[in-house]
């Protein structure tokens, strides 16, 4: 068995304890061990989905944090293709919340959402997918004038 070090600050230490005890866990380890084993298993299962998604990813950032506005936003322009609309949310002087709409190949979007999640400074990141089923529909607009688009409908 390998041995990890992790920090956390007081504040997050003292609600990871209360979560501890009030599940009844003998030892901090243990609890970390349900809590790696129950995110990766939510992942296998996800993984295991459609071809096709809308997804929903939140985060909370330090806005003070070197660059990082900026690298967030310049993120979500490289990935236009996934991001649908990006919504801003100042909290305090320091922290801002960020809700981003996702659509697109599962691979694509779950990608995009990690990349956001794993930046230095992005914290509380969570993505939620829905399964969907895609279709492209060609539409003709005048004699001279078509276009297609994509038609996603959830799954059942």
């Amino acid at each position: 068995m390998e041995r990890v070090t992790i920090s956390l600050d007081d504040d997050l230490l003292a609600e990871f304890d209360r979560y501890v005890d009030a599940k009844g866990y003998q030892n901090r380890s243990e609890a970390v061990r349900d809590l790696i084993r129950d995110r990766l298993q939510d992942r296998s299962a996800r993984e295991g989905g459609t071809e096709f998604s809308v997804g929903c990813v939140s985060y909370i950032y330090n806005h003070h944090q070197r660059d990082l506005a900026k690298r967030l936003t310049t993120a979500q322009h490289m990935h236009h293709d996934v991001v649908l609309s990006s919504l801003h949310v100042h909290l305090d002087h320091d922290n801002c919340f960020e809700v981003t709409l996702l659509r697109g190949r599962t691979a694509d979007v779950r990608a995009f959402a990690d990349s956001l999640v794993a930046e230095t400074g992005v914290r509380h990141g969570n993505l939620s997918l829905v399964s969907v089923e895609a279709e492209t529909t060609k539409h003709r607009h005048g004699e001279h004038h078509g276009h297609s688009h994509l038609h996603l409908t959830p799954r059942r």
